[in-house]
């Protein structure tokens, strides 16, 4: 197996899935985009589920890796909450850069009952469940009493934009409101605050 060629494989899949969804992409599709045959991508996956599967894990995997490098560098030191929060919130919502991954989540959260179980757990424990047990455990440090609920809470109130707009990405105003709203309704032990 040359993983050059399951390289351009998988990302050739990625575009075509992104744009296209797990349903309407076909193997055809996917070995055109990716300069290979369809006989080449059968000797590297068994059918068009097990490369859905591989495609979506190595793409979570890569977003998780960024959006737990953001959470690690505006956890590192935290001196005011609101502000420290609303900064980590525009973070995240301004220095994703794998647009192609988050249309693909678009396409999969589209056609959920269409996709193989086991492709969404492969996602889903690859990548949102471990940016979220992250972001939970550095909630935990601060004092968040139920940080795992609070992760959950901060990511919704700070990370999307308008439903009405798919891919809308929130405002500052909207980030800062939202920190605003999830500090109003968490639970948080005392803690020594200062500003900066």
């Amino acid at each position: 197996m040359r993983p050059d060629k399951r390289q351009a494989i998988l990302h050739g899949a990625l575009s075509v899935f992104a744009r296209d969804g797990y349903s309407r992409a076909s193997i055809d599709a996917i070995a055109k985009e990716a300069e290979v045959s369809t006989r080449t991508l059968y000797n590297h996956f068994a059918d068009k589920a097990d490369l859905f599967r591989n495609v979506i894990q190595a793409s979570a995997d890569a977003a998780a890796r960024e959006q737990i490098a953001i959470i690690e560098r505006h956890f590192h030191r935290v001196t005011n909450l609101e502000k420290d929060l609303t900064a980590f919130g525009r973070a995240m919502s301004t220095e994703l850069g794998n647009a192609t991954h988050f249309a693909l989540v678009r396409q999969i959260n589209a056609e959920l009952s269409h996709i193989p179980d086991d492709a969404i757990e492969a996602w889903q424990a690859t990548g949102p469940r471990k940016v979220r047990a992250t972001l939970a455990h550095e909630l935990a440090k601060l004092g968040f009493k139920d940080s795992a609920r609070a992760a959950v809470h901060l990511m919704m109130l700070t990370m999307t934009g308008d439903p009405s707009i798919r891919g809308s990405r929130p405002s500052d105003d909207d980030i800062r409101a939202g920190v605003r709203v999830f500090l109003h309704g968490q639970d948080v032990e005392k803690r020594r605050e200062t500003t900066t």
